[in-house]
């Protein structure tokens, strides 16, 4: 009789292998003009945060994917309006498919595609690889949150921009992977409005790192990088309230700038800067937009949370019961209000 008490895995249900980055790359593959697309839209992101492009950065699209036939309808319609405001605004669609939870919810199209529980994971790899992959053919730049630091191995080459959300920036992991990244990098102050939670990240962003990764081939691997030079800080607002006036912009470049850092920074509209009202959110990001106007360079761009159909519905509910367009994660605006924004920004600035 085997009197060895279990030791591993005592909670762990399953252990699903996943298939290798290198095999879902292959199955969808990035041809020349995709790579230089990207390469390009990088670069002009590069470009603005440094002051050589003096157009806008606007990040707008869906909180989250989790339709992705409304999502390509977004994408068309959203690909008419940014080469209609190309002369003043550099729109990048948000294309979701992570989403950090503070407890329990749906994590997103990769962790649960088939949005029942099953948490079929290879499946959503494909499914985000394959999306990003049309939205690209479109012409579009795309942005993204990366969470869990093997993700960027499936989908990064199809990414212009990335963030590291307010419940990760603080931690090494994902600062560590973001020194790696070859996309432009956006830290959150956290959800308690910590700025120096951002600038810290930055610091170690920047510089070189080595950590554990995954190969490309799915071997468990020591990652070494360079560091990522393209970071910066995005204002989201906090449990003390909004950090988008123009106060706290300017203490927060100032505070970047004693930090050693380029005194730029991004505006998320959305989040505690709305207090998660999509209501609010037109306001604020008009708010933003002033004060750019008026002469203040170091806000470099802003953030939107915009959807075909306004707010949010409830989730879990049965598939066929849902809205199309709407969100089923954080309230957005409709289609219409973001045209009218933008339009009245390209106007303005």
């Amino acid at each position: 009789m085997n009197t060895t008490p279990q030791v591993s895995d005592l909670h762990v249900v399953r252990n699903v292998p996943l298939p290798a980055p290198a095999f879902v790359l292959s199955e969808i593959r990035r041809d020349a003009d995709e790579a230089a697309f990207v390469a390009k839209s990088r670069a002009t992101i590069r470009n603005i945060l440094s002051g050589d492009d003096k157009r806008f950065l606007v990040i707008a699209g869906p909180c989250s994917i989790h339709d992705t036939s409304a999502g390509l309808e977004y994408a068309e319609r959203f690909r008419t309006l940014a080469s209609e405001v190309q002369d003043k605004i550099y729109l990048v669609m948000r294309v979701y498919f992570e989403k950090p939870r503070t407890t329990v919810g749906w994590k997103g199209l990769i962790m649960d595609p088939e949005l029942d529980g099953t948490d079929n994971i290879p499946r959503g790899l494909m499914v985000a690889r394959e999306f990003l992959h049309q939205v690209i053919d479109r012409g579009i730049p795309t942005a993204t949150e990366l969470l869990d630091p093997i993700t960027p191995q499936y989908i990064a080459d199809f990414i212009s921009w990335s963030a590291i959300g307010a419940r990760t920036s603080e931690s090494q992991t994902h600062r560590q992977m973001a020194s790696g990244l070859s996309m432009p990098i956006g830290f959150k102050n956290t959800i308690s409005g910590d700025l120096k939670a951002a600038i810290n990240a930055i610091g170690a962003a920047t510089r070189p790192q080595t950590f554990l990764g995954v190969s490309e081939q799915g071997v468990a691997s020591a990652v070494s990088t360079s560091g990522n030079p393209d970071c910066h800080v995005i204002l989201r607002g906090g449990e003390n309230g909004p950090n988008h006036d123009e106060d706290s912009v300017r203490a927060a470049l100032t505070q970047i700038e004693e930090a050693g850092f380029p005194a730029t920074v991004m505006i998320d509209a959305s989040h505690a800067n709305c207090a998660k009202d999509y209501k609010k959110m037109p306001g604020v990001f008009e708010e933003i937009i002033r004060q750019r106007a008026a002469g203040n360079s170091g806000i470099v761009g802003a953030m939107l949370e915009s959807n075909l159909i306004a707010g949010n519905q409830k989730f879990p509910q049965p598939l066929e019961s849902l809205t199309y367009g709407q969100s089923i994660t954080d309230q957005c605006i409709d289609w219409e209000t973001t045209v009218s924004l933008l339009r009245s920004a390209a106007d303005n600035l």
